[in-house]
């Protein structure tokens, strides 16, 4: 008789997780340390080698005391920390998430088909720039038809505020954003308006400011690999299992104990595994297994449908992955970028073919990269790819973090909104926010700073357009305290976004794509079941025939019928039945 395996040492929980009769048990994977002390508010436990470089041990504790480890000369905060009240090099602080009162049992989420989701940044989206302070604002989100919002990164960064995406306490939601309770509270309430909620977590990398403390740990990172943004994190050189299971506990984490609804990953191209059971595949199994329905959202820049296709058939699982080269394709006809690698976009055939697969390369030659790139996706159904005109990307890591010029906002939206794939807005563009979304950040270490500085400066030397542009310094306060949300509406962009929302839930999900594309007038015209978008991204008004569709259901400006055709003004748009 086959035998179950037993779970190898760093399988069980690791962290500080509270047992009950006032004891706390604490598990932690230190290979490179011969012994490891838990030093708990005044007093210091030893704790015992339980095989595997984990080091265990149940101490007298409770929720809301502050501990650290002690070996050699170090006294480091928990890899697995949830809380850092006194940030990144302070002591970690034991909570108990089960303690929670949640009220959220009745809340059920959308299928992702009917999915609208919502990015926000919490340190920008009110003037708190707190979990706490973002709850009044949802009633309003719910309304106009959003049924998720998507959370930035949280784990534990470096300084008071940033972007999110130098985390190093995976686990750890950002204490100046309120810490793990307030994120609760935040869950709580989005479930009670009808919202859900996926986080945006990154583990491809963690911010620099926590690679020594995380080393000293152990073997945390490979130099088999590098990336872009820092240290690769090692999950196929040795000793690997326990670096992927730190990595698994913080995602099942996330889901099971703060009830998010999904999972963003940030980057997953930078995340290298060549092992046979992938650790990306393993986290879709660990995310769904610990909560019914919580969906994994993958950003993945090799424009591969492996991603998401089921397990079954070799692919990862994922339930659905963001889709650049639709945004690309857009924001190209609307606003003539041909920079950087906009260079390979800016005709109607791609948008065409972005309608019908997300994909625009899809194993083509591409100019940019000198090599083929991407795979066929049309086996992937339309609700398995998320679609945007903004977000923190596309607007942010734009020189001066400018949005989307406004004559081409109501088009850039009608183009978005009604496709058939799942729209995401960017704070603010559903009313028109004039604010720009630079990129802030607040290192405490003076290198890593002056690096992030300069860094940011050679990143536009492939964009043309931002010659001699004055780049902001992205640690200067004044770049976060411009990029907060101002909240001045515009009223036309606003009964539009709402129209559009409205619209979306009339059309047919399960009918096949039609496509009418005319180069030489630049219009797109789209057929979705009884319905007809027509898009003139053309500088002149032009004629899009109507075959039939009389009936204007919404428009981004008055349209012309005729007796076979519409009359569109340039950078417009129309719903036809």
């Amino acid at each position: 008789m086959p035998t179950t395996a037993q779970p190898l040492p760093w399988e069980r929980p690791l962290g500080a997780n509270p047992v009950g009769d006032g004891l706390v048990e604490f598990r932690v994977w230190a290979p490179h340390a011969d012994e490891v002390r838990v030093r708990v508010g005044d007093s210091e436990h030893a704790l015992t080698d339980a095989g595997g470089g984990i080091h265990e041990g149940r101490v007298a504790a409770q929720a809301g005391d502050d501990y650290e480890y002690r070996f050699g000369e170090h006294e480091l905060p928990d890899p697995c920390s949830r809380h850092q009240p006194g940030g990144l090099r302070g002591p970690s602080r034991i909570v108990d998430t089960g303690a929670f009162q949640w009220s959220d049992a009745a809340f059920a989420p959308r299928p992702l088909a009917e999915q609208v989701i919502y990015e926000l940044h919490i340190g920008t989206f009110t003037a708190e720039g707190t979990f706490d302070a973002a709850i009044e604002h949802l009633p309003q989100l719910a309304r106009l038809g959003i049924t998720a919002i998507e959370v930035m990164p949280v784990a534990e960064f470096p300084g008071d505020h940033g972007w999110g995406y130098d985390g190093v306490y995976l686990s750890a939601a950002q204490s100046t954003y309120g810490g793990p309770l307030a994120f609760q509270r935040l869950v709580d309430a989005a479930h009670a308006h009808g919202l859900g909620v996926i986080l945006d977590v990154v583990y491809n990398h963690v911010g620099a400011s926590g690679n020594t403390a995380l080393a000293a740990y152990g073997p945390y990172f490979t130099d088999r690999y590098s990336t872009f943004w820092g240290s690769a994190i090692n999950y196929d050189d040795e000793h690997c299992d326990p670096v992927r299971e730190w990595v698994l506990q913080s995602a099942e984490g996330w889901v099971r104990d703060f009830h998010v609804d999904g999972l963003r990953l940030d980057a997953i191209h930078a995340i290298f595994d060549t092992g046979a059971n992938p650790i990306m595949a393993q986290l879709a199994d660990r995310v769904h297994g610990a909560r019914d329905g919580a969906l994994v959202i993958a950003e993945s820049g090799l424009n591969d449908p492996k991603v998401i296709r089921p397990r079954a058939q070799g692919g990862f699982g994922h339930d659905a992955q963001w889709a650049d080269d639709f945004h690309h394709a857009l924001r190209v006809l609307l606003t003539g970028d041909t920079d950087g690698y906009y260079a390979e976009f800016g005709t109607i055939a791609d948008l065409a073919k972005a309608y019908q697969t997300p994909f625009v390369h899809d194993g083509q030659y591409s100019t940019f990269r000198k090599r083929r790139f991407g795979a066929p996706a049309g086996d992937r159904p339309p609700e398995q790819f998320v679609v945007f005109d903004q977000n923190h990307d596309q607007v942010g890591n734009r020189a001066l973090g400018d949005r989307m010029p406004d004559e081409t906002r109501a088009l850039a939206a009608f183009s978005t909104l009604l496709s058939p794939f799942v729209p995401m807005l960017f704070m603010g563009e559903e009313y028109g926010e004039p604010a720009p979304f630079q990129f802030f950040s607040d290192h405490i270490d003076e290198k890593i700073a002056t690096a992030t500085r300069e860094g940011r400066r050679r990143e536009f030397a492939a964009f043309a357009t931002f010659a001699g542009e004055e780049v902001p310094d992205p640690q200067d306060r004044a770049t976060f305290e411009r990029s907060k949300l101002t909240r001045e509406r515009d009223p036309a962009i606003a009964e539009l976004y709402a129209a559009l929302l409205r619209a979306r839930t009339q059309l047919p999900r399960d009918e096949d794509i039609i496509i009418h594309p005319n180069e030489d007038q630049g219009w797109l015209a789209v057929d979705r079941g009884p319905f007809r978008l027509a898009m003139n991204f053309s500088a002149a008004p032009r004629e899009i025939p109507l075959d039939g569709h009389a009936e204007v259901v919404v428009a981004t400006a008055t349209p012309q019928l005729r007796p076979e055709h519409v009359l569109l003004a340039p950078k417009t748009g129309a719903l036809l039945r």
